[in-house]
């Protein structure tokens, strides 16, 4: 009987240790970190992007006039402020626009496609442009033409 009881105790201690080596064998999850550009609305329920790990998560993104809080009139000048920003979100988070890998673009007037893919094209300076989505929709925030939202890997 002893000798049942010994074999049982041996074997749940070295299940045990198993148990305890494995716990603390596994990676750590990645960190999770909020990116926000100092001129971010702190009030927004959201952050300006998210990096977890390796990839940041950008939030939708308009041109907007920092001083009028809204987009200007002028589309040349509304797709500048709204890709610098975008630049700036990545900059922040050690990343470049050549890290993107998914771009989704909201668009008010799908006639404005090829100006903003001119202007687009110029922020990168690979030949592998990220995936990309170009969509209409009825109406954007502060009377913007565009929002962007993207996925980005650090090379």
């Amino acid at each position: 009987m002893n000798r049942r009881i010994s074999l049982l105790f041996v074997t749940l201690l070295f299940a045990g240790m198993y148990t305890v080596h494995s716990a603390f064998s596994q990676a750590p999850q990645a960190a999770r970190r909020a990116i926000n550009l100092s001129d971010d609305n702190p009030q927004l329920p959201f952050s300006g992007a998210i990096l977890a790990g390796n990839t940041l998560y950008l939030s939708g993104r308009i041109g907007v006039d920092p001083k009028t809080g809204k987009a200007p009139w002028e589309i040349d000048v509304e797709i500048k402020l709204l890709l610098d920003r975008v630049k700036a979100t990545l900059a922040q988070a050690g990343m470049s626009m050549d890290d993107l890998v998914y771009v989704q673009v909201a668009c008010t007037d799908l006639s404005l496609y090829d100006k903003f893919n001119a202007a687009y094209r110029s922020y990168f300076t690979t030949k592998d442009l990220p995936a990309r989505e170009f969509i209409g929709a009825g109406s954007l925030l502060r009377s913007g033409h565009f929002e962007l939202q993207a996925i980005a890997v650090r090379r």
